[in-house]
């Protein structure tokens, strides 16, 4: 028969979660890169770069990272706990390259057909469309996150 699953004590917390410790700081962190390269490159405080999606350095690609990072140095990359977060990781990060950048494309052309249609046009004063959705695969690599 299989061994149980252990069990972590009971005096463990969330504070002490090494993994999603490590997540929350490489979100943070390239969240906070965002917004200061925005202020330094342009001069100006713009919050939603806190927050926000889109840009570099990817906020997606470092969380998941992150995590699936700490998770092979806590349970051991053997593990399927670690393999889990290693496709997770992959997953997103395709997502970030492939579809998300393709959505950033066409959300580009579709604010530049809105952009040129008559003002009396009801969708002309729609409001533009997130260009900044997903990134190359050099960009999703951290390669160039400073000339976004």
């Amino acid at each position: 028969m299989g061994e149980a699953p252990l069990m972590h004590s009971s005096t463990s917390s969330i504070f002490s979660n090494y993994p999603l410790i490590s997540a929350f700081t490489a979100f943070a962190l390239a969240q906070s890169i965002k917004f200061f390269t925005t202020w330094l490159k342009e001069g100006r405080c713009d919050l939603q770069r806190l927050v926000g999606s889109g840009g570099m350095p990817s906020s997606h690609s470092a969380t998941v990272t992150a995590l699936a990072s700490a998770i092979g140095f806590q349970e051991g990359f053997g593990g399927p706990i670690f393999a889990l977060a290693m496709v997770f990781a992959c997953i997103v990060m395709y997502d970030a390259t492939g579809v998300r950048l393709q959505a950033g494309r066409q959300a580009e052309v579709l604010n530049q057909i809105v952009y040129e249609l008559p003002a009396e046009h009801p969708l002309a004063e729609s409001r533009p469309l997130s260009e900044l959705l997903g990134h190359t695969p050099l960009r999703s690599l951290w390669v160039g996150y400073l000339d976004s």
